[in-house]
């Protein structure tokens, strides 16, 4: 890039057009997500090297009451060149077009990794009496593009969010646990390397689920309110407050307008029974388990994990490159309620990974400090 890139509104087409040039993007940056978040006023913003749009970003904005202000958020985005070495060339005309435009701050997640933890460093790490988060293990690899930068924005003035709070304080959680689908020599796993790669209780669950005579299909818009009745279920059990059936309608519609594989809705029955439903979510070579549900008196034939093996299997040969299981929190402690759920996803084999996390800058210091304020007292 010859001089830094101008920033300016560009519409929802311009916006689908670059993502779709993309090795992949976060759904939560196409534009379709602004569709299934109504309540939040949504721009796309491009960044442009003279003619050539070079970046992208869905802005979500959530006014204030009784005031032309709003926080402009991009999870997990902006789209732009994160390893250049001046970040604040890609990001003051961006926070320059959102002060102009109304904004009070600009939250952002970077979509850029800094540690990961291999499964096998994190079994270590829950087996261990005197480890508690992941931050008590030393990572298997730093990425040193995380680390430039996460240095970049503390000196550019902008502030991480919710570190205390284990990975689920912010919006977007700052841990993820992914299961790669390329080697690190730059081959392709197949079924059989990823299969051997999971742990046998993993394997062995699979293979019970097969012989019990567990069936998995994708299923279509007519099987959403099976998978909401199953989901409610799973939520009064694990005690969450489930999103209502229209937010999945809204969102398998928007999704599949933009391509047809976006959204795929994933079933296991067992015995004409509904043991088990996800939804599955890709952007180019990037697959994200997003929602699942499971039944509790059917538990046995393990569903969940057949599901699972199926959508990793088409995520295989779709040729993605990472299976996205999302988020996780940073413990390791067997006491702690959110440990089975890093327990569950460790089995597959993949790896712990780190987020920059998200990150606020004020544009309008008093009016952000009122705003803290109100989402401490929030709770």
């Amino acid at each position: 890039m010859t001089s830094a890139p101008t920033v300016r509104p560009i519409s929802p087409e311009q916006h689908l057009a670059f993502v779709r040039a993309q090795p992949w993007t976060s759904f939560l940056q196409t534009p379709a997500w602004a569709k299934v978040k109504p309540e939040w006023r949504a721009e796309s913003l491009g960044w442009f090297d003279g003619s050539d749009l070079v970046g992208a970003g869905l802005v979500l904005h959530r006014n204030l009451p009784r005031l032309q202000r709003s926080l402009a958020y991009l999870p997990e985005g902006p789209v732009i060149d994160w390893s250049a070495p001046d970040l604040g060339a890609w990001l003051a005309p961006m926070t320059k077009h959102l002060k102009q435009h109304g904004a009070f701050a600009v939250r952002m997640g970077p979509p850029v990794v800094t540690r990961r933890w291999s499964a096998a460093t994190v079994k270590e790490g829950i087996a261990d009496p005197d480890v508690r988060r992941l931050d008590d293990v030393a990572p298997t690899h730093r990425e040193p593009v995380g680390a430039r930068v996460v240095s970049q924005l503390h000196e550019l003035g902008w502030r991480l969010q919710g570190s205390e709070g284990g990975g689920f304080a912010a919006g977007q959680p700052r841990y993820n646990f992914q299961v790669p689908l390329v080697a690190a020599d730059g081959t392709r796993r197949t079924e059989e390397d990823v299969l051997a790669g999971m742990n046998q209780q993993w394997r062995r669950n699979i293979k019970k689920a097969d012989k019990a005579g567990v069936v998995v299909t994708r299923g279509g818009l007519e099987d959403l309110k099976a998978f909401h009745d199953l989901y409610a279920h799973t939520a009064e059990r694990d005690h969450f407050t489930p999103r209502p059936l229209a937010y999945f309608r809204t969102m398998a519609e928007a999704m599949a307008a933009e391509e047809p594989d976006r959204f795929v809705l994933w079933l296991a029955h067992h015995e004409g029974d509904l043991v088990a439903a996800t939804i599955a979510v890709r952007v180019g070579t990037h697959d994200w388990y997003s929602y699942g549900a499971s039944s509790t008196e059917n538990r046995d034939v393990r569903g969940s994990n057949a599901v699972q093996w199926a959508m990793l299997r088409d995520a295989i040969t779709a040729g993605a490159t990472v299976y996205d299981l999302r988020g996780i929190t940073d413990t390791l402690d067997p006491d702690d309620p959110h440990a089975g759920l890093i327990q569950f996803k460790v089995g597959t084999g993949g790896e712990a990974v780190e987020h920059a996390g998200e990150w606020d800058l004020p544009l309008r210091p008093l009016l952000y400090k009122a705003f803290q304020a109100a989402m401490k007292r929030r709770g």
